[in-house]
């Protein structure tokens, strides 16, 4: 059983090793044709700063993984947030999926719409209200409720079927503070 992340984790500063608001493992998952193919996708943005930056490159699923505890066996209860602000550039739209501890592999995971910024920067919120988290069709339906991946939430996954440019400057999840590992 993973270790459950608390939201009174050390507040303050980013981690020692590369991250953006304290969230340390962005990652090209190696499902779809990518750059960079596998591996971290955070890049230096100036001295302390990172920015995540992936390519979805075809027009099949592309998948890019967000550990939300920086390691694969951590989960995260959030039950009590409202959702997520996120500082991002996309060229097409693309979906994030919630993804629990307790169902992590495969495509039929509660997924929200992350609209095209047209290439600009916005920041947007995203709410983790039942109303605004569908399903995919063509990756199947959860046997699970979305209470279910928010109680011991592993990862957001960010999937996409176009080619897309994305770049990610923030993500800070209402009432929970990731916990550097690294």
């Amino acid at each position: 059983m993973g270790s459950t992340a608390t939201a009174d984790a050390s507040h303050g500063r980013e981690c020692a090793t590369p991250s953006i608001d304290r969230l340390q493992q962005w990652l090209a998952s190696g499902e779809g044709a990518t750059e960079p193919a596998t591996g971290s996708i955070l890049v230096p943005k100036g001295r302390h700063d990172y920015t995540a930056k992936i390519k979805f490159l075809a027009n099949d699923w592309h998948v890019m993984v967000l550990w939300l505890g920086n390691k694969f066996e951590a989960q995260a209860d959030l039950t009590r947030s409202k959702g997520f602000w996120m500082t991002y550039r996309a060229t097409d739209d693309l979906w994030v999926q919630l993804r629990p501890a307790s169902h992590w592999s495969g495509g039929d995971k509660w997924a929200t719409k992350i609209p095209s910024t047209s290439g600009k920067l916005k920041t947007r919120f995203f709410s983790f209200s039942p109303d605004n988290w569908t399903t995919l069709p063509e990756l199947g339906k959860p046997a699970y409720p979305l209470a279910e991946a928010l109680d011991d939430a592993r990862g957001l996954v960010f999937v996409g079927k176009t080619p897309n440019d994305l770049e990610f400057q923030g993500l800070k999840i209402d009432r929970y503070r990731p916990p550097c590992v690294y």
